[in-house]
């Protein structure tokens, strides 16, 4: 049986209340007092109960996440960052990976609320009316990061992302060319799937380039579907001389797809992704991609959480905007 805090004070010659304030941190407790607490919980091995500890102090120090993919490079690696961040404050972290399925998403936002957890981060944006209904109504701060919220009145931390592609694109018509085809997301996704497409259309209009619906497709971000939107392009009898792809993970996939044709990257297709992820510079050629700031990213969206737990209130919330930028490499050339 485990011991309990009685069984504690009992073996120390102490009050259960000289326990509780030495496992509490409290000031103005005497060494002798502290010695005898803590030789006993060695000897017992005794561990607090965080339940009841969470109950007294109205806090759990934990919070969840909620991300849509972690088999996405990009998810992970803000994630791993978002964790190394809690640590730093003390937080926990439970990871829900709904693996873009909303019964779960409602089911783990559930779970978290009846864990009590101090706030919540949410990586994707696809949301139906039961999601909506619970961010409403939740009493702990929900903070969006990478994606716009869908509701207002909650933070979102992420870059600008149809300004992004509308540069990455506007960059692609600057080295020359007009055939630019678009590898997209869903867009039914916000964010990373309708507002991409809408700067890449935006893009091709101020520049006066027709658009050509042939060079168009849209995936769920992965090598697998990079790959197989590239062959569909391929096997068309007008090629694109540049591919745009708004994930790198799915630019990757159209590079191998490319290379299995026997062609060549530059020379007869560029490729440019978007995250700038790992395999931006994994890849030969190196891949060109549009940079998120990942550790700011992931950093800046735990800060502002941290900072509506400790004030308790959503007022005043906004979207947080931080930069992106190119990163040239040796997959795009000019023509």
């Amino acid at each position: 049986m485990s011991a309990r805090i009685k069984d504690v004070a009992e073996r120390a010659g102490v009050s259960v209340t000289s326990v509780s304030r030495v496992l509490n941190s409290e000031k103005y407790i005497s060494q002798k007092i502290l010695d005898k607490v803590n030789q006993a919980i060695k000897e017992l091995n005794y561990t607090p109960s965080q339940i009841a500890r969470s109950l007294k102090k109205q806090k759990t120090d934990t919070i969840g996440v909620i991300v849509p993919d972690l088999t996405n490079y990009f998810c992970s690696t803000i994630l791993s960052i978002i964790e190394e961040s809690a640590s730093e404050y003390g937080y926990n972290l439970i990871v829900c990976n709904i693996a873009e399925n909303l019964d779960k998403e409602l089911k783990y936002l559930h779970a978290l609320q009846e864990m009590r957890v101090d706030g919540i981060i949410i990586m994707h944006q696809k949301v139906d009316e039961r999601i909506l209904s619970f961010i409403e109504c939740a009493a702990m701060p929900i903070l969006f990061s990478c994606v716009r919220s869908p509701l207002q009145g909650r933070f979102s931390v992420l870059i600008n992302d149809y300004q992004a592609a509308l540069d990455a694109t506007e960059y692609l018509i600057g080295l020359g060319h007009r055939r630019i085809a678009f590898l997209g997301g869903d867009l039914e996704d916000i964010t990373a799937g309708y507002s991409r497409y809408q700067g890449y259309l935006d893009a091709l209009s101020k520049s006066a380039i027709p658009l050509n619906p042939d060079f168009i497709r849209f995936g769920n971000y992965k090598q697998e579907s990079g790959r197989l939107m590239m062959q569909e392009l391929l096997e068309q009898q007008e090629r694109p001389t540049v591919v745009f792809a708004v994930s790198d993970d799915m630019a990757v996939g159209a590079m191998n797809c490319i290379l299995d044709y026997g062609l060549r990257i530059p020379e007869d297709i560029s490729v440019m992704g978007f995250d700038d992820s790992l395999f931006a510079e994994a890849v030969r050629p190196m891949l060109t991609s549009m940079q998120q700031p990942v550790r700011e990213l992931g950093r800046t969206s735990l800060e502002y959480l941290h900072n509506l737990i400790q004030n308790g209130s959503q007022n005043g919330c906004k979207e947080v905007y931080l930069p992106h930028r190119i990163m040239e490499r040796a997959s795009c050339r000019r023509i």
